[in-house]
């Protein structure tokens, strides 16, 4: 964090492991079922639950989708969820009365999520939303390392789960605190050390010191990652993975976007790379980290336990840098005639030219990423990055297939009327 911050009286930073932290109720409140269905909600706890914020929203030409971040309410449920908003889908306040969803995004609002139990064994799964209630008091959570453990507290150092801000702070444990290893096991504050890898929720109170204080009732800590990486020991199975192209790489992280393995992975996920990472061309021959270079296809291997922020980011295990050829441009969706159904024409350059202008064809093997809470949808004025097949027609403009493309504004997209 870099602000500078005024220490609080040693009492009240201790009282903050005392008070109640928004994460740790485990069911719906009474009000906030619906006066019409009220006789019809007789055991609440049986319906799923995530408890967190809307982490983004996506909109398409009929469906509207929701991904909720957080933790589950009960150890079986979802710590992150994708939801389909339907007509029957209530977004309500704890004392039943109806909020707008838009305003529950705008205001980063703490919600309890609560969905049909039929969920998609996907990483993130995908159900459909019930009820959204949403909470009177805020929660914050932390993605990251321990590097102290002291007196009853840790100090955790990561990334806000929320606003993606590098942080620090240290947590003190309540007396009833949820602590639960990477199985869904519970531990005790004891067993957690110095470089496991932690989610952590706290608030809403936090003590103003450097670095702040507040105290904690829900920790979610991986005890087999002892500093080697975000996810995972050495002799973890990689049970995951993502054939795709490196988009970015910064501060000994590779950002990979591209098709996640049918044994399990995700199409978006950020890998830490370091000595236990095995880099390798497509014959076996070992690489050095210099071949990781941005726009470099490649087959990552990784963890399936890993941090399910948005994008999901965990420790590469190996990574295969491919010879293949990538193809990159960046533009304006442009309306055309030239085109015609799953096809998009790109002014290339967002310039005055068409010479190099391209149609990409949009197929169900393009991975499209969209901005937070924007959608997947291609419309006249969304500016891109993609990632296209080096094969093309020779007509004017060409046309290819995509592979990945990368929503970087929509602001200026034409709205469907």
């Amino acid at each position: 964090m870099n602000k500078m911050y005024k220490v609080l009286a040693t009492a009240s930073i201790l009282a903050l492991a005392a008070m109640p932290v928004a994460a740790n109720a485990q069911q719906l409140p009474a009000q906030a079922v619906q006066k019409e269905n009220a006789n019809k909600q007789t055991d609440v706890k049986n319906v799923p639950a995530t408890w967190g914020q809307i982490t983004n929203f996506v909109q398409d030409k009929s469906d509207k989708f929701i991904t909720v971040t957080g933790r589950g309410l009960a150890p079986t449920d979802q710590d992150e969820i994708i939801l389909a908003i339907t007509p029957k889908t209530k977004f309500i306040d704890a004392k039943g009365k109806t909020v707008p969803l838009q305003k529950i995004i705008d205001g980063r609002k703490t919600v309890k999520a609560f969905y049909s139990p039929n969920i998609t064994k996907s990483l993130p799964a995908r159900g459909t939303a019930l009820t959204l209630v949403v909470q009177d008091q805020s929660f914050s959570a932390i993605d990251g390392k321990v590097t102290e453990v002291r007196d009853g507290r840790i100090l955790v150092k990561g990334t806000d789960l929320y606003n993606k801000h590098d942080e620090e702070i240290w947590l003190h444990f309540a007396d009833k605190a949820t602590i639960i290893d990477q199985n869904r096991k519970a531990i005790a504050a004891g067993d957690i050390k110095e470089g496991m890898s932690v989610r952590a929720f706290y608030g809403p109170a936090v003590a103003m010191s450097l670095p702040p204080q507040s105290g904690t009732n829900y920790v979610i800590v991986n005890t087999e990652d002892t500093g080697s990486g975000e996810t995972g020991s050495e002799d973890q199975e990689l049970k995951a993975g993502t054939d795709g192209i490196i988009t970015n790489t910064a501060d000994g992280k590779v950002t990979v976007i591209g098709k996640a393995h049918e044994k399990g992975g995700v199409n978006y996920v950020v890998l830490s790379v370091d000595d236990k990472t095995q880099i390798v061309d497509e014959d076996g021959k070992a690489l050095t980290k210099d071949a990781l270079k941005a726009d470099t296809r490649v087959d990552v291997y990784y963890s399936d336990i890993m941090l399910m922020i948005y994008p999901a980011q965990t420790h590469a295990g190996k990574i295969v840098v491919k010879k293949a050829e990538t193809v990159k441009i960046e533009g304006t969706v442009k309306a055309s005639d030239r085109t015609s159904a799953d096809q998009v024409y790109v002014n290339v350059g967002s310039d005055d030219s068409i010479d190099n202008d391209v149609i990409l064809n949009i197929s169900k093997d393009t991975t499209i990423i969209p901005t937070l809470g924007g959608e997947t949808a291609l419309r006249a004025g969304t500016k891109i990055i993609a990632y296209h097949s080096p094969i093309m027609t020779k007509s004017i403009p060409g046309i290819t297939n995509a592979e990945v493309v990368i929503v970087t504004s929509d602001k200026d997209a034409v709205q469907p009327k």
